[in-house]
């Protein structure tokens, strides 16, 4: 039970249960009383009824007619109260053996309720019998004119009855229905409890070791199974973090040991007797050209890391796409005539975006740098045909999309969602040029401007597309 009360349902539950119990015995309180006043009221009216029916009597015949239609009613079952006293208070006639002392004294209505006997109700003690004890009564006091006394009362025995009838009645409903909601208490707070039980097992395991454990979900959509499903889909994005982080780490030992050896060769061969003044200031200049692919390398994981966490340094502002896409392709027209590939940039509507210029011409730069890389060489391609790379820009529907299309080799469908990982490099070989990065770098650029990284193809070629939703500023 402690354990029970201590959870927030329980506690809830407990304040219901207590809110209710009050509201019950305030209809108790009310609806006895209630009783009590309309049963009371229909006793007045009937006296008073009474009353003129026996005044009419005594106009038309006097005392002795009176008496006698008193008489004849008080016979009847179930009959009100009759009683006729002298001036001093003496019973003379009625169905009222005795009255509680002080009720004669008094004309008009009893001010409270008195005890009174019948005739007839007293059984003999040597019979085994035992007088039945008073019963309490309300009347109407008059005082005739030539000083004789009448009471006309009635029994309040059936009124106080159904009184008690209506009270145990509601008391019963309300002891039932306070133990059903105990019961319902009980168990709520117990399935609770199993719940929360439950769910901080879990949570000890996971915080022990065992991150594939997830919080269990019973499939009933309450606010448990709703909390259950957002912690586990926290522990899947934490769980696909770490896997990415153990891949990073497993990428970045595998990709830069071959450079750093490199650097510690050349720096020795530098070193020997037998290198000369070229040699070493060759040397030195390779070292220098790996060194700033290293810096760059770590500089593109940096960007990433901060990009796909949401948070940049960066500021954002208005920005033209097509000026970006010129600017582009200007500056990477030298780079694909030199390697004899044709690039065309086309633009067939202005379009605006809130952005980062610098991380979208990075981004951009990246996809088209690897277009020219792996576009295939003008010997490799049917007759006719030279390797091209176009940069387009257009609307679809709110987005703007920014592509890159090349008739290179392409990338397979099933290596397109690996492909944009850190440092996978679909190619074998490694011949050329890279850290298996642009890509990556494409798509943090692509989450930080709430866009997305689309790669497509056919049989040969491949377009990757940079989707951006289009606001106001469009």
């Amino acid at each position: 039970m402690p354990a029970i009360m201590r959870t927030t349902a329980a506690r809830l539950s407990a304040l219901y249960l207590i809110l209710f119990a009050i509201c019950a015995v305030f209809l108790v309180v009310y609806m006895t009383s209630l009783s009590v006043r309309m049963l009371t009221a229909q006793t007045r009216d009937a006296i008073h009824e009474e009353v003129a029916s026996l005044d009419l009597a005594y106009q038309r015949g006097g005392l002795p007619r009176l008496v006698r239609v008193m008489e004849m009613r008080a016979r009847q079952p179930g009959a009100n109260l009759y009683l006729i006293a002298d001036a001093t208070g003496s019973i003379l006639g009625g169905n009222v053996e005795s009255l509680e002392p002080g009720v004669l004294d008094t004309t008009g209505w009893t001010t409270r309720p008195f005890a009174y006997q019948r005739y007839g109700e007293t059984r003999s003690q040597q019979d085994g019998g035992r007088s039945p004890g008073p019963h309490d009564a309300v009347a109407q006091v008059l005082r005739l004119p030539n000083g004789m006394i009448l009471l006309v009362g009635r029994d309040l025995g059936e009124p106080e009855k159904f009184r008690k009838v209506v009270r145990r009645s509601l008391m019963a409903a309300l002891g039932m229905m306070g133990f059903g909601a105990f019961l319902i208490w009980f168990f709520v707070g117990r399935h609770a409890l199993k719940r929360i039980d439950s769910v901080s097992e879990a949570s000890n395991e996971i915080m022990g070791g065992d991150l594939t454990r997830r919080l269990p979900v019973t499939g009933a959509g309450d606010e448990f199974d709703r909390l259950s499903e957002n912690l586990n889909s926290m522990l899947d994005r934490i769980a696909a973090l770490n896997e990415g982080l153990r891949q990073v780490s497993d990428n970045i030992a595998h990709d830069l040991k071959t450079p750093l050896t490199r650097l510690r060769n050349r720096a020795d061969a530098a070193l020997s007797g037998d290198a000369d003044d070229a040699a070493c200031r060759e040397a030195l200049e390779q070292t220098i050209a790996e060194s700033d692919q290293l810096i760059r390398t770590f500089n593109a994981i940096l960007m990433i890391s901060r990009l796909e966490a949401g948070y940049s340094a960066e500021s954002t502002q208005t920005i033209e796409l097509d000026a970006t896409l010129a600017d582009v392709v200007e500056l990477y027209e030298p780079l694909a005539e030199e390697q004899g590939v044709v690039l065309v940039g086309t633009t067939k509507e202005a379009l605006r975006i809130e952005g980062n210029r610098e991380l979208i011409g990075q981004a951009l730069s990246n996809i088209v740098d690897n277009a020219i890389k792996y576009s295939a060489r003008a010997d490799e391609e049917p007759a006719g045909e030279a390797p091209r790379v176009t940069v387009s820009l257009e609307r679809s529907k709110q987005e703007a999309r920014l592509v890159v299309t090349d008739n290179g080799p392409g990338i397979p469908a099933s290596d397109r969602e690996r492909a944009t990982e850190r440092f996978v490099r679909l190619e074998a070989s490694r011949t050329q040029p890279g850290s298996g990065l642009g890509l990556s770098l494409a798509k943090a650029v692509m989450k930080f401007h709430g866009g997305r990284l689309e790669l497509s193809g056919g049989d040969r070629g491949l377009s990757v597309a940079m989707v951006f939703p289009l606001g106001k500023t469009a």
